[in-house]
């Protein structure tokens, strides 16, 4: 029996637990490092517009100019995630 060391993707810690199980049956991690950005992840997302590489990948073509349509098209994931990650990763500017 082999066991496999759960990381969390964010930090690289090796302090994670099980946190339930997600509606298509994935086990959820949760990582317990304090200072971690990132509450509870996913090892295999069912989704591709879930991992963080796709969501780095949205906001790189939104600097450069593509629309929301043409980033849906090349990254093959929905219009609707590509406007969810765009307003969750713009920060409200100070008054």
């Amino acid at each position: 029996m082999v066991l496999e060391p759960v990381l969390c993707p964010s930090c690289g810690s090796s302090d994670v637990v099980k946190h339930g199980q997600s509606s298509e049956g994935k086990q959820r991690y949760k990582c317990r490092n304090s200072e971690c950005s990132r509450c509870t992840f996913i090892r295999t997302y069912a989704y591709r517009g879930y991992l963080p590489e796709v969501k780095q990948q949205i906001v790189d073509m939104a600097i450069n100019g593509s629309g929301t349509r043409d980033t849906a098209r090349v990254l093959t994931i929905s219009r609707t995630t590509v406007t969810e990650t765009l307003k969750k990763r713009s920060t409200p500017e100070s008054s």
